[in-house]
């Protein structure tokens, strides 16, 4: 193995190389020893026999769509995925544009008075979409109109010194026979 990486390293015209389908143990060690030269390694493969390395000289590493049609178990070709990166771009470009203009109206298929009317009836529904009024019963009360100004914790001190009292006198009255 670290005669055939360094043979890779040596040959300039070769950028990538693939070795055969190796044992795990194999393909660790291959990793390792390419880690070591200052290569860059990556195992493909779906099952464990057919799995294998290929190395690649660090400064033409292997961009995501290269590493992606290896994944699945494709060869890379630079002119397919300089069409996919256009036509990606363009589908992009033409969504940009899409949301430039606008929100595009919205029908829904059904109106929601009719498919409900058997719940609601005609009319509740027709009522039911004109109220739009908050309900007064919620919500914030000013402090002018609450009955009861305490604070928070005035309230809790005095709910806790009743408890007292109320402990205190039990323990105090005679037990009856």
């Amino acid at each position: 193995m670290e005669k055939e990486v360094s043979d890779f390293i040596q040959e300039n015209s070769q950028t990538k190389k693939k070795f055969q389908p190796m044992s795990k143990i194999e393909r660790s060690i291959l990793h390792d020893v390419v880690e070591l030269a200052g290569l860059t390694s990556f195992s493909f493969g779906e099952d464990e026999e057919s799995r294998y390395v290929m190395i690649f000289k660090k400064e033409f590493a292997p961009c995501d769509e290269e590493l992606e049609s290896y994944r699945c178990g494709e060869e890379w070709d630079p002119v397919k995925a300089e069409e996919k990166r256009r036509l990606k771009e363009l589908a992009q470009r033409e969504a940009e544009e899409d949301e430039r203009k606008g929100p595009s109206s919205v029908n829904p298929n059904s109106d929601y008075k009719d498919k409900y009317s058997h719940l609601i009836g005609k009319i509740a529904a027709k009522d039911a979409a004109h109220t739009l009024q908050a309900n007064k019963a919620y919500g914030c009360v000013p402090v002018a109109n609450k009955r009861d100004t305490r604070s928070i914790e005035e309230a809790m001190n005095e709910i806790r010194a009743k408890k007292r009292l109320k402990q205190e006198d039990g323990e105090s009255a005679p037990s009856k026979p």
